[in-house]
């Protein structure tokens, strides 16, 4: 393993739009390059620009503190930073991965984060993330944390073999319980699910019901994307040595898109099964209003329930006009409570989109979106 020493020229980085999988305007990447090389990784990917061997080489932003310290200073700012989460995690690297028990960056940037009085998302395989729930529960006591684990399954065997350098899943499920008894939220990300090895329904129903006996507060799903070229010949590889009988049905299911997605009937057959499977624990599959809706602004907080309306309405395989429409208000610059007279006036904007704007601009929350989150809910009449 190797690991490179690099200057940043900058460490915040700021979404086009708000972001509903974590209820973000910003991420970080404190690491390029992981050290867990788990074998489905996209961040191995060539899109993602990692130089190196992806899994055995890792640049470290060393400045990282002092770039980040000048990016949350409100005084160097002519704009405010929007409220919402500030993300850890994801991307290119983990932000505990084991070489940040040397540099601990990912510790002085929570501190950071503190500071600024920010809330903070933290999506990590690693265990070591508990060495840190000082400065997590202060940030928890000051606005809000959230800590969620990722998981491909919840089968220690199966992660021995995919994801061969983290803590294995009954470990995090532990870790979970652990941020649960110190009063902070916790999420799962169940992704990626393989085929053929981590999607039976078996496996699927084990990872929400252990999820559910530790106490997690939501699980976000989604398969696995396999792109072309880098990522894609070494989880080949991987799968030849470990499962060759699932290389043929590989080349049926990925078909060398342009992001690597699955086959739609494939991904459409695991998601009712998944959704299915949460409705009958109970399982939110988005994160639930409460955690976020006393921190968004009126505008990132319409955008925000409407595309989880439109996530959770996919998901069952129907039609949406929600996701349009929360594209078009998202680059609204005007706060929508001075257009609530002319909310049909914007894009893909209709009568049921209506509805869900002007109730979560009146009354913080929108009934229709707290049924489906729960699996509750009627479908109303959609109006293109």
């Amino acid at each position: 393993m190797t690991i490179a020493e690099i200057e940043a020229k900058s460490v915040l980085r700021r979404h086009r739009k708000i972001d509903s999988w974590f209820v973000s305007h910003y991420g970080m990447n404190l690491y390029r390059g992981c050290f867990h090389n788990c074998v489905y990784c996209d961040g191995r990917a060539e899109g993602y620009h990692v130089s190196g061997e992806f899994g055995e080489n890792v640049a470290v932003k060393v400045n990282a503190i002092d770039v980040l310290r000048r990016e949350l200073d409100p005084k160097r700012r002519r704009k405010p930073l929007s409220r919402s989460y500030i993300m850890l995690g994801g991307g290119v690297g983990d932000s505990y991965q084991p070489i940040e028990k040397k540099y601990q960056l990912t510790r002085r940037a929570l501190q950071l984060v503190h500071e600024s009085g920010f809330p903070v998302h933290v999506l990590t395989k690693s265990t070591l993330v508990t060495r840190d729930v000082d400065v997590l529960k202060a940030i928890n006591e000051q606005s809000r944390t959230i800590v969620s684990f990722s998981f491909s399954s919840v089968d220690d065997r199966i992660s021995a073999m995919v994801e061969p350098r983290v803590p294995s899943p009954s470990e995090r499920l532990d870790a979970l319980r652990f941020f649960k008894g110190q009063g902070i939220a916790c999420g799962m990300f169940l992704l990626p699910v393989i085929p053929g090895i981590t999607d039976s329904r078996e496996l699927l129903e084990d990872a929400v019901v252990k999820a559910t006996e530790a106490g997690v507060d939501f699980i976000i799903f989604g398969g696995m994307t396999l792109k072309e070229g880098r990522q894609k010949d070494y989880f080949t590889g991987a799968i030849r040595d470990h499962y060759p009988r699932l290389v043929a049905d590989y080349r049926h299911i990925y078909r060398g898109s342009k992001w690597g997605e699955p086959a739609h009937e494939y991904a459409n057959s695991l998601n009712r099964t998944f959704g299915a499977i949460a409705r009958r624990y109970k399982m939110p599959i988005r994160m639930p209003p409460a955690l976020y809706e006393d921190i968004l602004g009126g505008n990132d907080l319409v955008v925000v329930v409407l595309e989880h309306i439109d996530y959770l309405l996919r998901m069952e395989g129907e039609r949406s006009p929600f996701g349009r429409a929360a594209y078009s208000i998202s680059q609204v610059a005007e706060p929508l409570s001075e257009l609530k007279g002319d909310l049909r006036k914007l894009e893909a904007v209709g009568e049921t989109a209506e509805r869900v704007v002007l109730e979560v601009l009146e009354t913080g929350k929108s009934s229709y979106h707290q049924q489906l989150l729960t699996g509750q809910g009627i479908r109303p009449r959609v109006q293109l």
